[in-house]
């Protein structure tokens, strides 16, 4: 940082080389009125810019100035007369440095800054400000195609940045307005709304209120529905959402399972990832644990599990641990003939998955002494007596819980 503002400071020195004769004969020679070099005037007023911003053809002017010149209906740059792709403004915090320095440096006073006297507790004068997050509300709200695909994104970018922009974004209003945009036609439109949601989620006051704002359901559809992109992005939102409990049930009666299973199946490896993730979770309230199994789930988590190049062995198991203990689970997992597999796993796997495997095989062979014998038959045995040895706590607990049924083949008379 040090470094950066003594770049800054030399640039200021060579556009005004009588500044630094300035600071060592400041005490014999009467400081002139600086020339205000032209980069820091705006180009509509031509005055010393306090607080300049970006448009989108890369020109910056005074922040007031381009405000009235987009209230007043323009869509085009004042400078270039080029065509504007969006109307909203990014802040310069570069050049506002440069300016800074160069007003001390010049015994100017330094620009007052302007618009900050509602600004709440929490916002970030860092990177977006209350004015600027009104402006790209207004074109979200009222704006055309082109102007609400454009303010989306800038939020989109904006609530990923960081936690204070969160919190802006949210109080400002911003949230029951990006929701709408989740029935777009437009799938870019889509794609950022659902991408801002997402980033905006991260904040934990904020999972309510996108709840409160009726997400649920349009996330759902864009799941469904949307470019792959928004629906691996959706299925992160459903994810975010579910952490808190009481949304788990209102997600899965939404229908999120089933197109959560389909993005399982034909996703990009990151959606199938982010499909994983959120039916893991969901999959931790007990009613959404049936309505995985009935609509298949079991099918696709073991193809994924039998693919050791899937990438996706960690999370299959760790699905069908959680379905195990359901009893519709533990059915259909041992319809899909899992016994080999887990035993491999349990011989192979790495620790984690050793562990799930084991707490699956303890489900299966618990009260089903077909599923019991198979999984001596295959040599289950000897790699759980291992595992008892060298696996994790909980891998060790369930090894011997497993082992323990497998001596009572032997001994019907064992309680």
């Amino acid at each position: 940082m040090q470094a950066l503002f003594k770049k800054l400071n030399d640039y200021v020195v060579t556009e005004n080389p009588e500044v630094d004769n300035f600071e060592r004969d400041k005490g014999t020679i009467k400081h002139r009125s600086p020339v205000i070099p032209d980069d820091f005037r705006c180009p509509i007023s031509l005055e010393l810019m306090k607080d300049p911003v970006i448009v989108s053809t890369g020109q910056t002017y005074e922040r007031s100035c381009i405000q009235k010149w987009l209230d007043a209906g323009h869509k085009t740059c004042p400078k270039t007369q080029q065509t504007l792709l969006h109307t909203a403004i990014t802040p310069n915090y570069v050049l506002k440095s440069l300016i800074a320095l160069w007003c001390e440096s010049n015994g100017v006073e330094l620009p007052k800054k302007q618009g900050n006297k509602n600004k709440k507790p929490g916002c970030s004068v860092s990177d977006c400000d209350r004015a600027s997050i009104d402006s790209l509300l207004e074109k979200l709200a009222r704006g055309s195609s082109d102007e609400q695909r454009a303010a989306a994104g800038e939020l989109r970018l904006l609530a990923k940045r960081n936690a204070d922009n969160r919190v802006c974004i949210a109080d400002a209003g911003a949230i029951p307005l990006l929701v709408e945009l989740l029935s777009s036609p437009d799938p870019r439109t889509q794609e950022h709304a659902v991408t801002a949601l997402l980033n905006l989620s991260i904040n934990e006051s904020n999972k309510g209120a996108i709840v409160i704002a009726g997400a649920i359901h349009d996330i759902v559809e864009v799941l469904k529905h949307g470019s792959m992109e928004a629906r691996e992005n959706a299925a992160a939102t459903l994810f975010s959402l579910s952490v808190v409990d009481e949304n788990k049930v209102q997600i899965g009666v939404a229908g999120a399972i089933p197109a959560l299973i389909k993005l399982l199946c034909e996703g990009t490896p990151r959606g199938k990832k982010d499909a994983a993730t959120a039916i893991f979770n969901l999959s931790i309230y007990q009613g959404n644990k049936a309505r995985a199994v009935r609509a298949g789930i079991v099918t696709p988590l073991m193809s994924l599990l039998k693919d050791a190049g899937s990438g996706m062995v960690d999370e299959a198991l760790a699905i069908l641990a959680i379905l195990a203990s359901h009893q519709e689970g533990k059915v259909a997992i041992a319809q899909a003939d899992a016994i080999p597999i887990l035993v491999e796993v349990i011989r192979t796997g790495f620790p984690r998955n050793r562990e799930n495997a084991a707490a699956v095989l303890w489900s299966l062979c618990t009260g089903d002494l077909q599923q019991l014998k198979l999984a001596r038959e295959l040599g289950a045995e000897e790699a759980l007596q291992e595992l008892t040895e060298n696996g994790t706590d909980r891998a060790k607990r369930k090894a011997g819980n497993v082992l323990e049924l497998l001596q009572r083949i032997d001994d019907p008379a064992s309680p």
